[in-house]
């Protein structure tokens, strides 16, 4: 535990404040311990590494929201995607950043079956720091938001969690079988790509996708395998999408039909469209709208959470 770690990642945050702010920011940091660098899979001589940050001397199971970085599945850092961690951390959440394998090392569907094998790590080790497996949430942007949709939407039917320990199996288990069918609370998508085929042919065809897919033989079915959109059904979580009716790289048509099948399909959802605006990169009033809509969502739709406490 290094609570030391997170005011070297984030202090930088608060440099453009004044100094009574800044103070007040560092001593909020003081209030989390961090757990970097946890080796949650191994697969193709990759150690998959994970961040945890926990509320300091909380007694009561707490929220916590699994955040997942993106860059079209080809580049990207869990470090580049830290502060994203601090509005959870303001309503109370412990976190989990997750880095996952990237094209260059391990081609589709290798990221899906990392980020689920996150996620049954955050249900195997809610014990051991103090997660309450009830009030887990996803976050992701991008090809990020479509992990956090894939992470969240699939079952172990769908085949991607065969190399995911069980508390039975791995040593690291604090919950011995809970994580066998882990389901989340809720999803906060930023602009993910809800339909990998749309972006291998066509109009919206996108190198990051083609290069994820590569040459195997068999792509067009996997990304259609990989493809939140065909996963939606009654039992789909709670999902908030937020993305710009402008967006280049990622197209906000998918967005919107996810949002109509959920819709269709009787699920909790909402689609926080910002007008006008690109692939993210949204101005600081969008973006304050944008986490407004996050926190009245995650309000009304994980349990409990109206009434959590911020750590003190």
């Amino acid at each position: 535990m290094r609570k030391l770690q997170l005011a070297s990642l984030l202090l930088s945050a608060s440099m453009s404040v004044a100094q009574t702010d800044t103070a007040t920011f560092t001593a909020e940091l003081f209030r989390y311990e961090v757990h970097p660098n946890i080796v949650y899979h191994t697969a193709n001589n990759y150690e998959a590494k994970l961040d945890v940050y926990t509320p300091a001397g909380k007694s009561q199971p707490t929220p916590v929201v699994i955040v997942i970085h993106g860059g079209g599945w080809i580049a990207g850092t869990k470090e580049e995607r830290v502060l994203e961690i601090m509005p959870y951390l303001q309503m109370g959440f412990a976190a989990v950043n997750v880095e996952y394998r990237m094209a260059q090392v391990s081609l589709a569907p290798a990221a899906v079956e990392d980020c689920r094998c996150a996620l049954h790590w955050v249900f195997a080790n809610a014990k051991k720091y103090n997660f309450d497996p009830n009030r887990v949430v996803l976050q992701g942007g991008s090809a990020g938001g479509h992990l956090a949709l894939t992470t969240g939407m699939l079952t172990p039917a769908a085949g991607f969690d065969h190399e995911c320990y069980t508390g039975e199996d791995n040593v690291w288990s604090q919950n011995p079988g809970t994580d066998k069918d882990p389901r989340v609370a809720a999803i906060v998508n930023w602009f993910g790509i809800a339909d990998v085929l749309d972006e291998l042919h066509g109009p919206n065809a996108k190198g990051y996708a083609v290069a994820w897919l590569g040459d195997q033989p068999n792509a067009d079915e996997l990304a259609k395998r990989l493809s939140p959109i065909h996963y939606v059904d009654k039992n789909t979580p709670p999902i908030i999408t937020i993305h710009g009716d402008k967006d280049a790289l990622v197209p906000y048509e998918q967005s919107v039909r996810l949002h109509k099948a959920l819709d269709a399909a009787g699920v909790p959802n909402q689609l926080y469209t910002v007008p006008g605006a690109n692939h993210g990169g949204f101005s600081y009033e969008q973006n304050q709208a944008a986490w407004a809509a996050i926190r009245e969502f995650l309000k009304k739709n994980v349990k409990g959470l109206a009434d959590a406490a911020p750590a003190k």
